[in-house]
Parts: C-alpha cells; structure tokens; sequence
C-alpha cells in the first residue's frame, strides 16, 4: 500500500462517518493541513500521526512484513 492508498483509504472512511477534516484534526490532535496531505498522499507522515488519525477513525494500523 502507497501513500496515495492510504490516504484513499482514511478519505473514504471519513466521508463514510460524515465527518470533514476539520472535525478529524480535531478529533486526532493533528492540522488540518496535515490531514489534507496525507489523504493527498502527499508528505511523510509519522506512525504516530497516522495511528491517531486512524484511531480517531476506529481503525488500526497493521503493518505486514513480506518474507
């Protein structure tokens, strides 16, 4: 998964919950802009930042390591 599928994935899910960036930042402690670039798939967001907006989605981060 690339960044512009992640962000997919987040944008999708906030439009699902009827919620707009604002209220998302908000609810994860992160920018606006922040959260605009990420759902761009722009940027290198942190774990930390992408566990809290995922987490103020109810998601999860699961990383899977190919052998």
């Amino acid at each position: 998964m690339n960044a512009n599928d992640v962000g997919a994935v987040i944008r999708k899910r906030r439009d699902v919950l009827g919620i707009d960036q604002r209220a998302l930042g908000e609810i994860a402690g992160i920018a606006v802009h922040t959260l605009s670039n990420i759902e761009a798939g722009k940027g290198n967001p942190t774990v930390a930042t992408l566990e809290r907006v995922l987490q103020a989605l109810g998601m999860e981060l699961r990383i899977h390591v190919k052998p």
